[in-house]
């Protein structure tokens, strides 16, 4: 047991001292892919080194060095080895760079460069700043490893095609960088919260990762309302997960949960996040997703729900950052508060949207709404639809076993 806990201390500073570390080396010599190749090897040498002889005095320190090595032995075998050592040796030493100096929001601007795909900055993300390895990426994303090697070795590629400098954004981009930024979080957030594809609902190292990376960005730019309210919205969502699944993995609906269960501890740091960020700051979409998760936390039964609020804050949202999803949750809303023949019809608005139109998450709501509707004959068609689409098999037994109840309970004749 104390080695466990000591391999997860080493395992958190790791991840630590990951962009700091990257940093250090990129400022100084450039070559983000070649450093960040040095970095893994580092933090593999201590992940194996440190649990045995003790973290070191200054790890950062040892991390930076072991780095540097890895880059010398790496430039002495190319062919311009004599230029790069004479370069080398008449740069400044490392040691020299201050201790605090902090360039995790640097490496995520250019971890998230808007020539990358999506997939690409998360992969990158994850491995440059969040100091996991491919293999840990692999898996929570459940892919080959030799797949996710190559998306991130080819990401690298593409970065060192544009040219890109290691420096912030000038000020006037700087806005929508930070945009892209928040946007790949929330994607690692969701994925792990809620798995695209696997035998698992959720992963609790990508949310945990997500969280630990939006509190670092936060902790840079502390007057941000948008860092603020998405990591208020992570914190309030991920404060539900020890209910949301049975012993054995499956899934259970958000009406359907311990409460008892949910952790008060996170749903009180994303509330006063949030009204501290909300009384300074223009509104954004991220405060109000995570307004209308609060307003779920706070109620101490599904009963108790405020869904006017709810759905006054989805109409404020469709407004301010309009899209297929916030539509989809909307109409949830829309039928607790008016019926669910007006949700349905709200649904009906996204049966032509080609980016929704064949997901499983729309046959499902559609499903959920004519079974309150009372028509379980329908409902159990639109339950099998999203169970044959979702590739997440927690979510296609629930689906399953919801569509197999509605015929089991007699109301439909087969």
């Amino acid at each position: 047991m104390v080695r466990v806990k000591r391999d997860a201390v080493i395992e958190e500073l790791l991840r630590e001292l990951a962009p700091q570390v990257l940093g250090v080396l990129v400022r100084r010599y450039g070559r983000f892919d070649a450093c960040e190749d040095a970095v893994q090897e580092a933090m593999l040498a201590a992940a194996v080194q440190w649990p045995d002889e003790g973290i070191p005095d200054s790890p950062k320190g040892w991390l930076i060095t072991v780095s540097v090595r890895r880059l010398t032995d790496q430039w002495r075998s190319e062919e311009a080895r004599a230029r790069r050592e004479v370069t080398l040796a008449a740069m400044a030493p490392v040691d020299a760079e201050p201790a605090d100096r902090d360039d995790t929001l640097t490496l995520l601007f250019l971890c998230c460069h808007p020539a990358l795909s999506a997939p690409s900055q998360v992969a990158l993300t994850l491995r440059a700043v969040g100091g996991l390895t491919t293999a840990q990426i692999a898996h929570a994303f459940f892919v080959p490893e030799a797949t996710m090697a190559q998306r991130i070795s080819r990401a690298k590629q593409r970065i060192k095609a544009t040219g890109s400098e290691f420096r912030l954004p000038p000020e006037g981009e700087r806005a929508e960088r930070l945009r892209v930024v928040l946007h790949v979080l929330y994607l690692i957030f969701n994925e792990g919260y809620t798995a695209t594809s696997g035998p698992e609902l959720a992963s609790a190292e990508l949310t945990g990762e997500a969280i630990r990376l939006a509190r670092a960005v936060h902790r840079l730019l502390p007057g941000d309302g948008e860092v603020a309210g998405l990591l208020a919205l992570m914190l309030l969502t991920e404060a539900r997960r020890p209910a949301r699944t049975t012993a054995d993995g499956g899934l259970i609906p958000l009406a359907e949960q311990d409460r008892g269960r949910w952790d008060r501890r996170a749903i009180e740091a994303g509330v006063e996040l949030l009204t501290a960020t909300m009384s300074r700051s223009p509104l954004g979409p991220y405060q109000l997703q995570a307004a209308v998760a609060a307003v779920h936390d706070e109620a101490e039964r599904a009963e108790d729900t405020d869904w006017p609020q709810i759905l006054a804050l989805y109409e404020l949202l469709a407004r301010l950052s309009p899209g297929p999803m916030v539509t989809l949750n909307q109409a949830v809303a829309v039928a607790m508060v008016h019926g669910p023949a007006a949700g349905l019809n709200l649904l009906a608005t996204l049966d032509e949207d080609g980016r929704v139109s064949g997901h499983h998450r729309l046959a499902a709501v559609r499903a959920h709404l004519l079974e309150m509707a009372g028509d379980p004959a329908a409902a159990r068609e639109r339950y099998r639809e999203a169970a044959r689409r979702t590739t997440s098999l927690p979510e296609r037994s629930y689906l399953e076993a919801r569509a197999a109840r509605l015929a089991d309970s007699g109301a439909i004749k087969s």
